[in-house]
This record gives structure tokens, sequence and C-alpha cells, in this order.
């Protein structure tokens, strides 16, 4: 590609924000944040999807315009009738920017050279790769990224950690990535925590409720919190709800029943405002075995919920500075997670105040990550 100058931040650019879905996880979330922050900076904006429908197609902001390129069943799909529906789209649209979340293979760049295009592509990896493809699979990826990742214009990692892992994953130098951590805290995020929880152990006066957010899936490692919970109601009358959905709910349940849990743990399912629960949670704790950021965190930390995390890899460790807003422990330990969770609870022992963990999550603000992101995609273009 001939090397040219990028616009200036006066100018308004075309930005296409690509997904694979819309089936509500955390990286999609960040679409659809970058989206709103793109389109409030002036910007036009393009949201593409690959994969049809979606739980989170209402969510796409005002302003953007739906592209929904129709390949549907990604598993059995051959990879190329994605490269080629996505080349139709550059070709007739041919935006300034294409932002692709979460595009292991970078189908974004093969698109380009089949459209022939001069739009500039820029990866985001929200995870850490190296915990997501293992054996087999892993080994393909990790060809397919140092092979194309490069031809880039700009690798964005959600976290140093993330930058890391793709260096060690497949090659790619950590200084060749922009860390930009996510797009979380929004104004909507504090309307939608006005709403009420009609639960009734968030009434006022009930035992402090302990809370997690995510996929019911083993990366999430609900079981590590459920056990945990299990040695705090020893000590301190408290309830754990886990807001979410996923494969692993049977499980999960059996679990409980087998601790003698059931009165006071609730696995309410996924709902379209955690916000109200995240606000009005004595402790909001993360198990995860590993993340790429850990939009979750920050969200609760927006409304000064007190945090524990496990210290997986990676980004509790970056949001919390290294425990000095929560609370981190090791991964699968239940143990030390109720003696963390125990001590926050404990006013006395907090590690951080609410104001101080309020004003921490700021830095995580729409505004703010937007204009980081501009900078990127406004930078000079290097030469193919």
């Amino acid at each position: 590609m001939p090397s040219s100058t990028a616009p200036t931040q006066r100018q308004t650019l075309s930005i296409a924000v690509l997904v694979y879905s819309l089936r509500g996880y955390g990286s999609e979330r960040v679409a659809l944040n970058l989206a709103q922050g793109f389109l409030e900076k002036g910007h036009r904006v393009d949201f593409v999807i690959i994969e049809s429908g979606g739980e989170f197609i209402k969510m796409v902001p005002p302003g953007a315009k739906v592209i929904e390129l129709g390949v549907t069943d990604l598993r059995s799909i051959a990879t190329w009738k994605k490269v080629r529906a996505l080349a139709q789209y550059l070709k007739r649209e041919q935006p300034d920017a294409l932002v692709s979340i979460y595009d292991t293979i970078n189908l974004a760049f093969w698109a380009r050279r089949l459209a022939g295009v001069s739009t500039r592509i820029f990866v985001d990896v929200q995870n850490t790769l190296s915990n997501e493809f293992t054996g087999m699979r892993g080994r393909i990826k990790s060809f397919l990224i140092r092979l194309s990742y490069p031809w880039s214009d700009g690798i964005i990692a959600s976290s140093q950690g993330v930058a890391e892992d793709l260096a060690a994953f497949a090659g790619i130098p950590a200084a060749n990535s922009t860390v930009i951590y996510n797009p979380v805290v929004t104004p909507e995020i504090f309307a939608k925590a006005q709403a009420p929880v009609s639960h009734a152990w968030f009434a006022p006066g009930a035992p402090p409720v302990l809370l997690g957010v995510g996929r019911l899936a083993e990366q999430k490692d609900f079981d590590t919190l459920i056990r945990a919970f299990a040695l705090v109601k020893t000590q301190c009358a408290s309830r754990l709800v886990i807001l979410g959905e996923g494969n692993l709910r049977s499980p999960l349940e059996a679990l409980i029943a087998e601790l003698g849990l059931q009165d006071s743990v609730a696995l309410l399912g996924y709902t379209e405002n955690p916000y109200a629960y995240m606000a009005r949670a004595a402790v909001f704790v993360l198990s995860s075995k590993f993340e790429g950021f850990g939009n979750v965190v920050v969200e609760a930390m927006a409304f000064g919920t007190p945090i524990v995390s496990t210290d997986c890899p990676s980004g509790p460790a970056e949001i919390l500075e290294d425990g000095k807003y929560g609370r981190l422990v090791p991964v699968g330990a239940p143990a030390a997670l109720a003696e963390a969770i125990l001590l926050t609870l404990d006013e006395s022992t907090q590690v951080a105040s609410r104001e101080a963990v309020k004003q921490r999550a700021l830095e995580f603000s729409l505004d703010r990550i937007t204009d980081q992101y501009l900078q990127v995609l406004q930078a000079k273009r290097k030469t193919e």
C-alpha cells in the first residue's frame, strides 16, 4: 500500500467497526461503545457484523449504519466466504479505517487485499490468545497471526498483558502493539444503575451480597467463587449472586446443591442491566482463569464497589494497579479468595476508599479512550 498521511483530527472519518456477531460477549460491548464514541466525536460509523442477529443488535447506537454480511453458522462456513463478503462491503463503501474487534486471523486484511481498496486496517486483540487456543488449533492460529498481523496498519491490545501474550503466542513483538484499555465507563451505565432491583436480597438491611458477572463458562471459574463463598458464609452472613448464562449452569447448580448453598446462592441468568446490581453489591468478585482486560471490574468500580479479583492473565492487575484499588488473589484458590472477600467486607480493612475507586474507573471513560483510538487511526500510515 502506498504511503500517505492520515486525516487530521478536525476531519471527519468514515470508520467501520467489525465484529463476528452480537451474541453478548465483552468484546462486543467494547465494539458498541467504540461505535458510540466515534459518533460522538463527529465521525461516520458503519457497524459491520459478519453473522446476522444476536441479542446485542438492538444496542447498536443510533447514527451507526448497520451492515449485516449474513454469513451464518460461522463454524461450518469456509473462511474464504467470510473474506469475500467483507471484501464486497469494503469495495462498495471504502471506509477510511476499519477496526476489527477480536479478529484472530485478520480477515479484514485479506478482505482488503481482495477488494483492492486503501482502507486502513486495525486489529483489536481483546484476549490472551494463548489461553483460548491450544494444541493444533493454537499452532494454526499462531501461524496465521504471524502471517497477517504485520500487514495491518496497527495492532491494538486491550492490556499490556495481552500485548505480551501476543508476543509469546505468535512472535509479534509487544512493542508493535499499542495498548489501549477498553472504553468501559459511559454515561449510560450510571443511568441504568439507578433502576430498581426487585430481588429481595438487595433490600435495605439485608445481609451483604457478593456479585459475580460473566458467562457460565470455564474461563470465568465460578466454581472457585462458589467454593470460596461457602467458606465466607461460615464466618459472615452473606449471599452470592451470579449474573450470566452459559453451558456450565447445570454443573454449577449441582455444586451449589452439594455444598448446601441453595438458600444463599442465586444464578440469575443474563441481564441487560448488571449495573443496578453492581451499584448495590457489597463486593464485586472476578474469579476468572484469564481475561483480556476485565470490563466488569471497571464497571463495578465506577460505582465505588469494592473489588476482589484473581490476578489472572491479564488486565485486572493493571486495572487495580497491582492491588492499590482492590485485592488480588491467585487463580483457582478458594481459600485465598474467601480470605480476601472477608477482609473486603470489613470496611476498616478496605484497600481504597469508594471515591478513589470511582476516580480510577473514570480513567477508562468512553470519551478518554475514544480519543486514544482516534490518535492511532489518524497516525501517519506505514508502508505495506
